[in-house]
């Protein structure tokens, strides 16, 4: 990781329809967060908060049952607006990545702040690592975030779609392939005269 950059590492839980969407008129709002900063490889900033759902208002079974999340804690949590002004806060002189897994965080969230006439937290560079992941090690699909720790032999932190574990798990694996890379790019490709001890063969040859 870049000295002098900051690197946030970001999840959202969403809200989920019961079933198919009528008349098109659902879409989802971040129900939790979890966001981790770091900076010259020290995390400056931890934040978990539940966020209450204002469009929507009703988490559905299907939510609940998924994410095991209760309407209670929603009903209790922060306002979007308060949620937005948190993401703001990050905003510093030091360049800035704001990593998720996928795609789709950044793009609920973009949407969320144009239903609440609210600007985008965030002028950064929007890293979807889940992608990156998968051109590093040049997978035909996107694998899951706690499948892929799984493949480096490790395990998540936490509970899966708990947004603060799935941050902090997602800064986790962000460490060990940017080890890998920076391993492969000072790593010279090993020759054939590395690989055969040509003084052996020209003996057997005499």
């Amino acid at each position: 990781m870049e000295k002098d950059h900051q690197y946030i590492f970001i999840d959202f839980e969403f809200t989920m329809p019961e079933g198919k969407v009528k008349n098109g008129k659902f879409f989802p709002e971040i129900i939790e967060v979890g966001s981790i900063v770091v900076v010259n490889d020290q995390i400056i900033d931890e934040y978990s908060a539940f966020i209450r759902p204002e469009k929507f208002p009703i988490l559905s079974e299907r939510c609940k049952n998924f994410l095991g999340i209760e309407q209670s804690s929603v009903d209790s949590g922060v306002s979007f607006k308060y949620l937005v002004d948190k993401l703001s806060s990050y905003r510093t002189h030091l360049p800035t990545s704001v990593i998720t897994w996928g795609n789709m965080d950044m793009k609920v969230l973009k949407q969320n702040c144009q239903a609440h006439n609210l600007d985008f937290p965030f002028n950064a560079e929007l890293v979807d690592f889940a992608m990156e992941y998968k051109r590093f090690f040049g997978d035909q699909n996107q694998t899951g975030l706690w499948k892929a720790v799984k493949e480096y032999g490790k395990d998540g932190v936490g509970k899966h779609h708990r947004a603060l574990d799935d941050a902090m798990t997602t800064y986790n694996i962000y460490k060990l392939v940017a080890k890998d890379k920076k391993y492969m790019e000072k790593h010279e490709p090993t020759t054939i005269g590395d690989l055969i001890d040509l003084s052996k063969v020209f003996n057997k040859l005499a």
